[in-house]
């Protein structure tokens, strides 16, 4: 056996699939989707995720929501940045022990993987009633989690007219997803801590289907 493969980790066989809904602090459209400099120097970011179906080994995912915080000092590629999860309090302890060892990225999966090592600042994960309404197609979606975030998302609408207009983000290789509908963040507040406190309007937002795994 070679040096060092007797103390490597081993990584549990998982998936998970289901549906995302990500504020931020950039434009519309966000410039990372496309490898150019946040909106602004910073980058701040509220996920959540309803969990449809999955598995960690032997322990099953569907129904669990989570979210994640995250802030990167500057562009996000340049990493040096802050992620702190929460965990809907319904989920079991075994399914809240399997989203705790996947954010490590210990398991491999190119989201949970870049994300760790981009994010190195863990804050410690915690457990609340998440409230997530999401319709992708409509462009609308509700997050809520008493006294940690809340945001809404509703259509972007044309400035002269009002009407609803329709933009999406195709990324035919992307390890997040691979098509988003995009969306207005009419408002977002968290308030988690240090760098984990913020509020922004009228930015960017994306509604999409994920289907992650190792």
């Amino acid at each position: 056996m070679e040096a060092g493969k007797m103390n490597a980790p081993t990584k549990i066989k998982w998936r998970i699939t289901g549906e995302e809904v990500v504020n931020c602090n950039c434009s519309w459209g966000c410039p990372c989707q496309f490898n150019a400099l946040p909106t602004n120097q910073d980058c701040a970011a509220l996920i959540a995720c309803q969990i449809s179906d999955g598995y960690f080994g032997d322990i099953r995912l569907g129904g669990v929501r989570f979210a994640r915080l995250h802030w990167f000092p500057g562009p996000v590629h340049e990493g040096n940045g802050v992620r702190r999860t929460i965990i809907d309090e319904r989920a079991t302890k075994e399914q809240r022990e399997a989203l705790i060892a996947l954010d490590s990225g210990q398991h491999g999966g190119p989201y949970w993987e870049i994300f760790a090592a981009l994010c190195p600042n863990l804050i410690e994960p915690f457990f609340a009633p998440i409230t997530l309404e999401v319709d992708r197609e409509k462009r609308r979606a509700t997050i809520r989690i008493p006294g940690t975030a809340e945001s809404e998302v509703e259509p972007i609408k044309n400035p002269a007219t009002g009407q609803e207009h329709r933009a999406r983000i195709v990324l035919p290789d992307g390890f997040e997803f691979k098509e988003a509908e995009m969306g207005n963040t009419v408002h977002c507040r968290v308030g988690a801590g240090d760098k984990l406190s913020y509020e922004f309007k009228n930015t960017y937002a994306q509604l999409n289907a994920f289907d992650w795994n190792n």
